[in-house]
């Protein structure tokens, strides 16, 4: 990307503060994780540094090949920059009720507001409009600024070709192409692969930027008064859409911003939900830990049902429980761990030729682990269908039909080691949550033919698997000298994973009451809390996953702690960045953002601990 430079303008204007930042002021061209900003429109999302670039943006899906890439190539991957020449210090917000960015700019000369947002089509249905647009406002004083486009269509791999149609500079490679409108905001010039501007904003003065992107179908010039409309009619579509659901509990607004981050993660046309907006993030810097999130992973899919319930999202619930029950018939009764957004199931892992954020390679699309055995999967889904058929009284027969199917493998399967739910790389054990979970998968599918809502000529083999698998977990997968459940069998290595058992009802409760504390004891740090311990097959270490923080704190709750569990919200609702966001790792001697975001299981713990904890402290939560 081009690299902008510009020394303080001696004339007078609003004191911005003592941290100014210069052009170029980022660290080898990177910014730190959490200064990212998340927009999106149900297609796509787009990540928005704190100094005014798009440093990511997949076109025209969230899972489609990178056209902004700087994320994770500073010097090859493109970008969209906005920013004054001069230095300044930044303030920001979402507004309130929306996933629409605003960016405050102040410097010694004045002060400029931008506004960014992935606009929407339909203001009611929120139907994605294809367009990324940045308006830009004159707050006071007088502020030179400079922006520059510089695409890399297909991860930088196809050459981007810009030219003018109709004197507007459109940019191309192959099929995709995307278009840039400016008004009041420079004579735009056209360079080789890039596309820029500069200009001066007074005081009451607004300037647009407006870019529209096509993949196979006609690119759109739209005029702007056109432009201005939609950018406030997608304020008002999701201030809309987040009014009036049913959370009034503690922590409310971290809750409602978890929601609109899980919104953003919902690919429209499908209801499918994405892990992640993003791949490759490193679980540390420098290391090896670098996976593709952009893909809808069945172990997300109870808590995201019950999110959708419990906020008041019928129409997401629905959506996303045919998606899934679309998506795994094409593999039935197998389940994969992984489906892509359009319930496809291949997903390749290949890497690209990136140096990687801040340098930790390997760059990875695709994913792996789809083609793991992770036992767990079979517990997810089951137990979403129970939750889904709580909400509707009713399953549908089919769906009923392969509920009895999978239950019935897991009779079969539930003695096999697996690569369980953290998807290592080492060779395959028997991982104490995957058996937990293939112990819920029996529970609930007895307990749906219990209410006649599957066919029941199975449920005593069920009940007797689920007993089986009770004496294994209670006989092999306990450690009298660490008075805890264990990550695997016969180990004494610890796994926070298991958490995941009482939440689900699993559990003795007096063990269940010394594992949390043998995990809070051994795992936790602070409000952190680490996955497990012992070797996975990687070199390297993580930092602390934030999910794990969430089930402790949930657990806490849940099991009449709740003192203890309302301190652990507290902190951790304090470890987003400013925007609300998490990512999926945080470093817990820094506290710097690791691994891919915003991550959605981050964001899907938050609201099953705030409600779980809200409502055993007897606080109105529905």
């Amino acid at each position: 990307m081009e690299t902008f430079s510009g020394s303080p303008d001696p004339s007078p204007g609003p004191d911005p503060g003592p941290d100014l930042w210069a052009e170029g002021s980022r660290t080898d061209g990177y910014v730190p994780l959490r200064e990212y900003a998340v927009i999106g429109d149900g297609r796509t999302a787009a990540l928005v540094a704190r100094d005014g670039s798009v440093d990511w943006l997949g076109l025209p899906d969230l899972d489609s090949p990178a056209v902004f890439g700087a994320l994770l190539d500073a010097s090859g991957g493109g970008g969209f920059r906005l920013q004054p020449v001069v230095p300044y210090r930044t303030e920001r917000r979402y507004l309130p009720g929306t996933n629409v960015l605003e960016t405050t700019f102040l410097t010694h000369t004045g002060s400029v507001r931008v506004t960014d947002a992935l606009t929407l089509h339909d203001d009611t249905a929120l139907t994605p409009m294809r367009e990324l647009l940045r308006r830009v406002e004159g707050l006071s004083g007088s502020v030179p600024l400079r922006w520059s486009v510089e695409p890399r269509f297909a991860y930088g791999t196809d050459r981007t070709r810009v030219g003018r149609r109709a004197g507007v500079p459109v940019a191309t490679a192959g099929s995709s192409a995307l278009a840039v409108r400016a008004w009041d905001a420079g004579e735009p010039e056209c360079r080789e692969g890039m596309i820029s501007g500069r200009f001066e904003l007074q005081q009451s003065r607004r300037a647009l930027i407006a870019m529209p992107f096509a993949e196979q179908e006609p690119l759109v010039l739209p005029a702007r008064r056109e432009c201005e409309a939609r950018l406030d009619g997608t304020s008002a579509a999701w201030r809309g859409w987040v009014e009036g659901r049913p959370y009034t509990g503690r922590w409310h607004q971290a809750v409602m911003r978890s929601l609109l981050v899980l919104k953003l993660l919902v690919h429209a046309p499908s209801g499918a939900i994405a892990a992640a907006a993003t791949t490759s993030l490193p679980e540390e810097i420098g290391g090896e830990r670098n996976w593709d999130y952009r893909f809808s992973w069945v172990r997300d899919s109870a808590f995201t049902l019950a999110a959708f319930l419990r906020l008041g999202c019928p129409a997401e619930a629905h959506a996303y429980f045919w998606w899934l029950m679309h998506a795994s018939q094409l593999t039935h009764p197998d389940l994969k761990v992984l489906y892509r957004l359009d319930g496809g199931r291949r997903t390749p892992e290949r890497t690209l030729p990136w140096e990687g954020y801040r340098r930790s390679g390997p760059v990875r699309i695709g994913n792996a682990a789809v083609g793991q055995a992770q036992l767990d999967i079979y517990g997810e889904l089951v137990q979403t269908a129970w939750l889904y058929a709580q909400a509707a009284g009713r399953l549908d027969a089919d769906v009923a039909r392969r509920l009895v199917e999978l239950a019935d493998l897991v009779c079969t399967r539930w003695q096999q080691p697996d690569s369980g739910i953290w998807e290592v790389r080492s060779p395959p054990r028997h991982f104490t949550q995957s058996k937990m979970m293939c112990w819920v998968a029996l529970d609930r599918a007895a307990d749906l033919a219990r209410r006649g809502l599957v066919p029941d000529r199975h449920v005593d083999r069920w009940h007797a698997a689920r007993d089986e698998i009770t004496a294994f977990i209670e006989t092999r997968c306990f450690s009298s000298a660490r008075d805890s459940y264990v990550r695997a069998a016969d180990g004494e290595d610890l796994d926070a994973a298991v958490l995941l058992g009482p939440l689900y009802g699993y559990g003795d409760e007096r063990r269940i009451q010394s594992t949390i504390t043998t995990l809070a004891r051994y795992l936790r740090h602070g409000p952190y809390v680490d996955r497990y311990s012992g070797e996975d097959g990687l070199a390297g270490g993580e930092g602390a996953f934030l999910a794990c923080s969430f089930w402790l704190a949930e657990c806490l709750g849940r099991t009449g702690r709740l003192p203890q569990a309302i301190e652990l919200m507290d902190e951790l609702v304090g470890l987003a960045n400013d925007v609300g966001l998490y990512s999926e790792e945080i470093d817990p001697a820094t506290g710097d953002f690791l691994g891919n975001l915003p991550q959605g299981l981050s964001h899907l713990a938050l609201i099953s601990a705030a409600g779980a904890i809200t409502g055993a402290s007897g606080d109105a939560s529905r």
